[in-house]
C-alpha cells in the first residue's frame, strides 16, 4: 500500500493559480472537494449554519495556520491561539493566511482604537520627536506619552485617569443600623465579620446603637484607622458579660486582630486572587477624576508637550475625522507654526504626520471617522473591530497572502459597505487573495468567484452547490442564495399598519445626540436606520431602553462584565438625559433582545437557557426505568453530582497540560464527552439516552419529540427563527452574538403574548442569510400582530422595506450625525433627498 505522501504525489497537481481542496469533512461538510482561485475576491455564501465558515475558517484558514506554525519554534507557538487541525484529506496551493474574524473587543479597557490600529504608537513618536516642549524641559521618549508605561503613567492614578477610594457613605449604606446589625456593610460576611464586631465589643465600642448616633471619633476610628490591635475575644458573650470576663481576666475564646473597614477593602481589592471577593469589595469603592492629571492619565511632564496647541490626551479624544483635518497641513508641509524647530525636526514631523494621515484616510473610508483613538475596544461592535484590523492590513503592504474575513459588512450601512469594497479591492490589487464569508447581497455581487454551500443548515447542508463565477449560480435550482441574488424573491406588497399610539421622547442627549425629539409609533414594526455611527444605537439601545425601563420602575441594567477585567476599570455609566413626553400608557412591558452571550461557560447551552431542558429531563424521569430506580429530573442534569460524570464534573472534557504548547481540551476518558455517569446513561427515552438527546440538532429533535407538545413547541420556535441546525447541548461559548439574540427571541416567543410589550432589537439580522432574515421577520410580525411594538436598529434594507415605519438618523456619522433626518412609512422615507438611506431603500421597495 503506497504511503500517504506517495499517494498525494501521484495525484493531479492543483491548477495554476488555484487552491485545491479535497475531502473536507470539518463539522457538517460532507467530504467536499473544490478548486478556488487565488488573487481574487472569493465569497462563501449559504444559509446560516450551512457550513461556509467551516470551509473558510475551519478548513482553509486552520490549515494555513497549522503549516505556518510548523515552521516556528515550539516555544513561539505558545503565543498563538491555535485552531484545531482540520478534517481534510488534502489542500494544495494554499498561501499564508491572515484571519479577520468577528470577535468582541479585547477584555481590558486599556486596549483602545489607537492601540489596535497602532496609530497611538506613531502619535507618541510625533509628540516625542516633533512636539513643542516647554523651555528647559528634557526630550522625552515615546514611552513617556503612554499611560500604560511607568515612564508615562500619572503616579497618582497609575495611568487610569481615576482614583479609587472608600467613603463612609459607600461603606455604611444604611446608617440607621447598628454595628451588630451589620451597618458596616464593607466588612467581610460570615465569621470574619462577626469576629471584627466581637473585637469592637472587647475594645469597648457600642455595637447596639444606630451608626448615625455614634460619636464621630468612634465612627472615624472604626472605618479609617490604620491600627491593628490584637485583643482577647469572648465569642457569644454580651457586651456586659464581655466586660466582666475582661475584669476577671478569664481565658478568651481566641486572640482577634482588628482591621479598619477602609484598610480591609483596599487590601482585599489589591491582593485577593478571588474574582468574587474582588467584585464584592469593589462595590464599596467610589471613583473620582484624578486631581493630578485631571483624567488625562499621563504625568505632568508628558502633558506639557503639545502639538498644534493641544496635548496628546486631548488629541486622542478627537474623532478621527477631526484628527485627520488637523494633521493634513503638516502631512502636506503647509503648516504655519514651524516656530523654532530644527530642520531635522521639521522633516520628522512631516514624515510622521504624513504616515498618520495616510492611515487615517483608510479608517475614514471604512466609515470609522466618528471613533476616537482613546475609545476602549470593549465598547466597539465586532464589525467596528474587524474594520479597524482591516484598515491596518490595507497599509501593511503584504503580498501573496490570503485574507479570510468573517462577514466584514456586519454592522455596516450600505453606504459604508461601498467603502469596504474599495478597501478589499486595494488588498486584492496588492497581490493578495480574499476569502470572505458574507450574507450582504451588495458584497456578494462584487465577487469574482462564488462558493455556495448548502442547500440548508446543519445535517441538511455541508455540500458545495456551486463554485464559479457569480452569473453561473443563476442555474443552480437548489441554491437559496440564487433567489435573492437575482431578485427572484420580491417582498410581498402590503399596506403599512396604522400606529395605535405614539411614544414621544424629547431632549435626548447621549454621545452625538444633542437634545433631539423622536416619536416612536406603538403597535407597529419600526426600523431605525442611518450610517454606521450616526447615533441609532445611542437612541434606541441606550436612551429609549433606559427611559422606558425607568418609567416602568426597572432597576438600571448592569453592564455586562468582561472576564478578567476588574469592575473599577470599566467606563463610567453615562448620565440619562431626555424624557418621555407621552405614550407610556401603551407600554406595559419592556423586552430588550440583545446579542450578549446567554452564558459564559459550556454549562450554559441552548436547551438550558430556553427552559427546554427542564421538560426533557421530566420526560426521562417519567420513564418506567427511571421510576424503578427512583431517579428524579435532577438526576438527568450534568450540573448535579448524582447524575454527572465524576471525573470531569459534567464538563465533558478535561484539560491536558502540554509543556511547550498551549493547554488543550480532550474528551473526558471516563464518559467520552457524554458528561453523565454510566448509571444515568442506562436510562433511555424512545431508545436514546440523555447525552444522545443533547447531541441532536433542533431539526432532529422536532421529529424525535413529536406528540410531546411542550417540548415540540419550544423546538419549533427555535426552528422558526432559523436555529434548526444548532445542537440542543451546544455550549453558550460556541454561539455567535446573532445566534444568542435569536435564542433569546425564541424564548420570548414561547411565552403567552399579552400585548402592549415593547421589544427592542439591535441589528437582529447580523449573521443571517436573506432567507433566515425573512424567517425572522415573520416572527417579529407575529409579535406585532399580537398587539406589541417592535423597534429594530437595522442596516438590511430588505427588512427596512418590510417595516411599517422608518426613523432615519444622520445624515452622517459622529459629529455629522445625531439628527432626525426623516421618518414615516418606508416609501415616504425613500423619497427623502437628504437621507443617505433613501437611495438604497428604494431598490428594495415592492
Amino acid at each position: 500500500m503506497p504511503s500517504k505522501k506517495q499517494n498525494i504525489a501521484g495525484r493531479e497537481p492543483a491548477p495554476e493559480g488555484y487552491v485545491r481542496v479535497r475531502g473536507a469533512r470539518e463539522h457538517n461538510l460532507k467530504n467536499v472537494s473544490l478548486d478556488i482561485p487565488r488573487g481574487a475576491l472569493v465569497v462563501f455564501t449559504g444559509v446560516s449554519g450551512s457550513g461556509k465558515s467551516s470551509l473558510a475558517f475551519g478548513t482553509l484558514y486552520a490549515e494555513a495556520q497549522r503549516r505556518y506554525l510548523e515552521s516556528v519554534s515550539p516555544y513561539a507557538r505558545r503565543l498563538f491561539h491555535q485552531m484545531p487541525v482540520p478534517e481534510v484529506e488534502e489542500i494544495e496551493g494554499l498561501p499564508p493566511a491572515v484571519a479577520l474574524q468577528q470577535q468582541r473587543g479585547t477584555p481590558t479597557a486599556r486596549s483602545s482604537v489607537g492601540s489596535v490600529s497602532t496609530l497611538s504608537n506613531s502619535l507618541r513618536m510625533l509628540y516625542s520627536r516633533a512636539g513643542d516642549y516647554p523651555p528647559g524641559q528634557e526630550l522625552l521618549y515615546a514611552e513617556s506619552f503612554s499611560p500604560n508605561t511607568p515612564q508615562g503613567a500619572c503616579p497618582r492614578c497609575s495611568g487610569m485617569g481615576r482614583i479609587y477610594d472608600v467613603t463612609e457613605d459607600s461603606m455604611v449604606p444604611d446608617d440607621s443600623l447598628s454595628i451588630r446589625e451589620r451597618a458596616v456593610a464593607a466588612w467581610p460576611p460570615a465569621w470574619h465579620g462577626q469576629n471584627l464586631r466581637d473585637i469592637l465589643v472587647t475594645l469597648g465600642y457600642d455595637v447596639d446603637t444606630p451608626w448615625r448616633d455614634l460619636p464621630r471619633k468612634d465612627r472615624d476610628w472604626i472605618l479609617y484607622t490604620e491600627e491593628t490591635p490584637t485583643v482577647p475575644v469572648y465569642a457569644g458573650l454580651t457586651p456586659k458579660e464581655t466586660r466582666a470576663a475582661l475584669r476577671r481576666k478569664e481565658t478568651p475564646s481566641y486572640q482577634g486582630t482588628f482591621i479598619g473597614a477602609r484598610r480591609y477593602v483596599l487590601q482585599t481589592f489589591a491582593n485577593t486572587e478571588s474574582a468574587s471577593m474582588k467584585k464584592r469589595v469593589a462595590r464599596y469603592m467610589v471613583s473620582t477624576t484624578c486631581p493630578e492629571c485631571e483624567g488625562k492619565r499621563l504625568r505632568k511632564e508628558s502633558l506639557s508637550v503639545t502639538f498644534s496647541g493641544v496635548d496628546i490626551a486631548e488629541i486622542s479624544r478627537m474623532p478621527l475625522e477631526r484628527l485627520a483635518t488637523l494633521l493634513r497641513p503638516y502631512a502636506e508641509g503647509k503648516d504655519k507654526d514651524k516656530g523654532e524647530l530644527y530642520a531635522e525636526q521639521l522633516v520628522v514631523r512631516r514624515r510622521i504626520a504624513a504616515d498618520l494621515f495616510a492611515r487615517l484616510e483608510v479608517l475614514l473610508a471604512l466609515g470609522l471617522g466618528y471613533l476616537a483613538l482613546e475609545r476602549s475596544t470593549p465598547t466597539l461592535s465586532p464589525g467596528e473591530l474587524q474594520r479597524l484590523r482591516l484598515a491596518t492590513q490595507v497599509r501593511s503592504s503584504l503580498f501573496g497572502v490570503v485574507y479570510v474575513l468573517d462577514e466584514p459588512s456586519a454592522g455596516l450601512h450600505p453606504a459604508d459597505a461601498e467603502a469596504l469594497l474599495d478597501a478589499l479591492d486595494q488588498l486584492k490589487a496588492a497581490g493578495n487573495s480574499l476569502f470572505v464569508v458574507e450574507h450582504a447581497l451588495d458584497v456578494i455581487r462584487k465577487a469574482d468567484w462564488l462558493v455556495d454551500v448548502g442547500p440548508m443548515a446543519g445535517e441538511r447542508g455541508g455540500q458545495i452547490l456551486y463554485s464559479g463565477e457569480p452569473q453561473g449560480l443563476r442555474a443552480v435550482e437548489k441554491s437559496q442564495t440564487r433567489r435573492y441574488l437575482f431578485d427572484e424573491a420580491p417582498l410581498p406588497k402590503r399596506a403599512p399598519r396604522t400606529p395605535t399610539g405614539w411614544l414621544k421622547l424629547e431632549g435626548v442627549r447621549r454621545n452625538n445626540l444633542h437634545g433631539i425629539g423622536v416619536a416612536f409609533p406603538l403597535g407597529v414594526l419600526t426600523s431605525v436606520t442611518g450610517v454606521s455611527g450616526s447615533g441609532k444605537s445611542s437612541l434606541v439601545s441606550q436612551v429609549l431602553v433606559e427611559l422606558v425601563g425607568a418609567a416602568l420602575g426597572h432597576a438600571p441594567a448592569e453592564e455586562e462584565e468582561t472576564p478578567g477585567e476588574p469592575d473599577l476599570e470599566r467606563d463610567e455609566a453615562l448620565p440619562l438625559e431626555g424624557r418621555i413626553v407621552s405614550g407610556m400608557e401603551g407600554v406595559r412591558r419592556l423586552v430588550r433582545v440583545d446579542q450578549k452571550p446567554i452564558g459564559r461557560t459550556p454549562r450554559s447551552n441552548l436547551a438550558t437557557y430556553t427552559g427546554l431542558f427542564d421538560q426533557v429531563r421530566k420526560l426521562f424521569a417519567a420513564t418506567p426505568d427511571a421510576r424503578k430506580r427512583r431517579y428524579d429530573a435532577g438526576r438527568f442534569s450534568f450540573n448535579v453530582a448524582k447524575g454527572r460524570c465524576e471525573h470531569c464534573a459534567g464538563e465533558g472534557f478535561v484539560m491536558v497540560e502540554l509543556l511547550f504548547l498551549p493547554s488543550v481540551y480532550a474528551p473526558c476518558p471516563t464518559c467520552e464527552g457524554k458528561r453523565y455517569n454510566a448509571k444515568t446513561l442506562e436510562v433511555s427515552y424512545r431508545g436514546r439516552n440523555i447525552a444522545e438527546v443533547l447531541g441532536m440538532t433542533v431539526g432532529e429533535a422536532i421529529e424525535f419529540f413529536k406528540d410531546e407538545p411542550l417540548v415540540e413547541r419550544s423546538l419549533e420556535v427555535l426552528a422558526e427563527v432559523g436555529l434548526d441546525y444548532l445542537r440542543l447541548g451546544q455550549p453558550a461559548t460556541e454561539l455567535s452574538g446573532g445566534e444568542a439574540q435569536r435564542i433569546k427571541l425564541a424564548s420570548e416567543l414561547q411565552r403567552a403574548t399579552r400585548g402592549n410589550a415593547l421589544y427592542v432589537l439591535d441589528e437582529p439580522t447580523t449573521g443571517l442569510h436573506p432567507l433566515d432574515a425573512d424567517r425572522l421577520m415573520v416572527q417579529l410580525n407575529r409579535l406585532v400582530d399580537a398587539g406589541n411594538t417592535v423597534v429594530v436598529v437595522e442596516h438590511t434594507m430588505r427588512v427596512v422595506a418590510g417595516s411599517d415605519w422608518v426613523i432615519d438618523i444622520g445624515p452622517g456619522a459622529g459629529e455629522a450625525g445625531g439628527k432626525l433626518v426623516a421618518c414615516g412609512p418606508p416609501a415616504e422615507v425613500a423619497r427623502n433627498k437628504t437621507s443617505r438611506t433613501a437611495p438604497y431603500l428604494r431598490k428594495h421597495l415592492p
